[in-house]
């Protein structure tokens, strides 16, 4: 029955916002004239792609998740939409302090007070999965608790499902239904916000970032307070900062505005390709200011990793936009095996050419290298490219950390922080100094298969070996009984036509 409700609803968004006029395949006209005469008070003054976000907005947090993760997918929806649902905020009503209270009590197992001497009932962010108080610990230290909100995962589940539907729907109604991947689309947002639901993975994550950056040389990721850590309740260490897009803030602070700039895109780069791990999530909301001028990070939900094979392929492609080689860029996608391999290289340069060349053409500080890898995967969609979801969560954070570090400093010129990192990257993973790092990573592997290897090589010639050959032997045999008694049956159709001959 709820369902039904719910499904109920997003019709009426759909009719109250005129998204009828998205469709475009079979049976739509008389789809869209019934919605006409429905809903004929409707207004369509505004812009398709900002009618689309207020109806997302309008049917809850969930739906305004997904349409975050569409903002960042310029293979599926169009420009216009994409630029629009990057407006979507995920800010929702903090849920009340009695299910905070029971929150903390099931979680512990006892009274949330005998755990914190203090905690404030009042939260400093809420999101649709979670909200995050201030509390102190017995010993004294000061933390930031994240709580799950109570009867969130039944609520996604629902909401999930009707997406599912809603993307069955959609590859029967909309023209290019299935070359849009609805699916695929709704199944990979599944698994994303399955992930935010469980804190002890953010635990995780947190973890594992801060000891990438133990150094706290550019960036201060809070430490976990593990014992009192479980699926619905994360406890870290408190950070106290200013927001980053406060500007004004930080220069009353003496913060060096320019060096700041710098610091996110080296943090950035850094993550990429030093580690592969990174914070998938960086808007401003996000990430605070130190007084020393160092970053802190907090909310570790959504997380990207990067195999060496999607290192090397973006350290390839990001050199070779510094210097405008196009056909290195062709090339390195076909390398990668992410079109298809009889596209003829000359082509898919010259498309590369007429997207960057304009952009190219305007100065360095102008340079979004987020909307150039965002007009690549434009471009690659005529190619028949499948954008993988890594590449996805990165160039949706490069875009945020570019923004963010533009708001700061208009002139910031992104080549020239991130060309050292990258240069310096690609001389660790070619070279000597590449060749004993892979020499000292195998040598465990060696040292334990060298002294195996005379009985293995023995194993191998006296059994597979053996069975291979025999098997070859027997294919070879039933081969030439097959040609002995073809060449009979010949002999016998020559000697029948001899014959005949004769006998005439």
């Amino acid at each position: 029955m709820l369902r039904a409700l719910r499904l109920a609803r997003i019709v009426h968004a759909i009719g109250r916002y005129g998204l009828d006029e998205f469709l475009t395949g079979r049976g739509s006209r008389a789809i869209r004239l019934g919605f006409s005469i429905a809903y004929f008070w409707r207004d369509r003054s505004r812009p398709r792609a900002e009618r689309l976000r207020l109806a997302l907005e309008s049917l809850g947090p969930i739906f305004v998740k997904f349409g975050q993760l569409l903002s960042v997918r310029p293979d599926l929806i169009p420009e216009d939409v994409s630029e629009e649902l990057s407006k979507l905020q995920d800010n929702v009503p903090p849920f009340p302090w009695e299910q905070v209270a029971a929150t903390l009590d099931r979680a512990y197992g006892r009274p949330h007070a005998e755990v914190f001497p203090s905690f404030t009932t009042v939260p400093i962010a809420s999101a649709s999965v979670a909200q995050v108080h201030f509390a102190t610990l017995p010993d004294g230290r000061e933390v930031a608790v994240k709580i799950l909100r109570p009867g969130i995962p039944a609520v996604i589940a629902d909401d999930v499902g009707l997406l599912h539907t809603l993307a069955a729907l959609i590859e029967v109604v909309f023209a290019e239904g299935r070359r849009l991947r609805p699916r695929e689309v709704v199944m990979e947002f599944e698994h994303t916000i399955t992930d935010e639901l469980d804190l002890l993975r953010e635990a995780a994550n947190a973890s594992q970032l801060r000891r990438n950056f133990a150094d706290g040389r550019l960036l201060v990721v809070p430490e976990v307070y593990w014992d009192w850590c479980s699926r619905e309740v994360m406890v870290m260490q408190r950070i106290d900062g200013i927001p980053v897009n406060a500007v004004a803030q930080l220069r009353e602070r003496g913060i060096d505005i320019p060096r700041l700039a710098r610091d996110g895109v080296e943090i950035f780069f850094t993550q990429v390709f030093r580690d592969g791990f990174f914070h998938a999530d960086m808007h401003p909301g996000n990430i605070f200011v130190r007084a020393d001028g160092r970053y802190c990070g907090v909310d570790f939900g959504i997380m990207g990793t990067l195999s060496d094979g999607d290192k090397s392929y973006l350290a390839t492609n990001f050199m070779a936009f510094f210097h405008r080689d196009y056909h290195r860029v062709a090339v390195a996608h076909l390398d990668a095996g992410w079109v298809p391999p009889d596209t003829r290289v000359d082509e898919f340069e010259g498309a590369i050419r007429s997207v960057c060349e304009p952009i190219f053409d305007r100065p360095l500080k102008e340079i979004y290298f987020g909307k150039l890898l965002l007009r690549l995967f434009e471009v690659s969609r005529r190619f028949r490219m499948q954008i993988q979801p890594q590449l996805v969560l990165l160039q949706k954070t490069l875009l945020q950390v570019e923004g963010l570090g533009r708001q700061l400093d208009p002139d910031l010129d992104l080549r020239r922080t991130a060309q050292p990192i990258l240069e310096r990257w690609m001389r660790e993973q070619v070279g000597p100094r590449a060749f004993i790092r892979q020499l000292r990573d195998e040598a465990p592997l060696w040292a334990k298969t060298l002294p195996q290897l005379p009985r293995l090589v023995h194993r191998a010639l006296s059994t597979e070996r053996t069975e291979r050959l025999e098997r070859a032997l027997e294919r070879l045999e039933r081969a030439q009984q097959r040609q002995v008694r073809m060449l009979f049956g010949i002999a016998a159709v020559l000697a029948l036509l001899v014959a005949v001959m004769v006998l005439r």
